[in-house]
């Protein structure tokens, strides 16, 4: 199997998924750290560039969760 191959079969197995929540809530580090900065400038408009940043780490993962879900993870999911 290619590396190609391997790459895009990760990113569909539960471990990328994983991974890439990961990734996001990290990246969620970097949005308060500019929410912080924003406020303490007073920046309006850097302020919404930060919550519009905010909002799609938030759908990033609910999107990633519910493939969780569709996967079945019940470990973790459950409810």
């Amino acid at each position: 199997m290619s590396a190609i191959k391997k790459a895009k079969n990760f990113k569909k197995s539960k471990a990328g998924t994983y991974l890439s929540i990961g990734s996001s809530l990290f990246g969620a580090l970097g949005v308060v750290k500019q929410v912080k900065k924003a406020r303490s400038e007073n920046d309006t408009l850097q302020l919404v560039d930060a919550v519009v940043s905010a909002a799609a780490i938030v759908t990033s993962v609910a999107l990633l969760v519910r493939e969780l879900k569709r996967m079945g993870d019940d470990d973790i999911l459950a409810g």
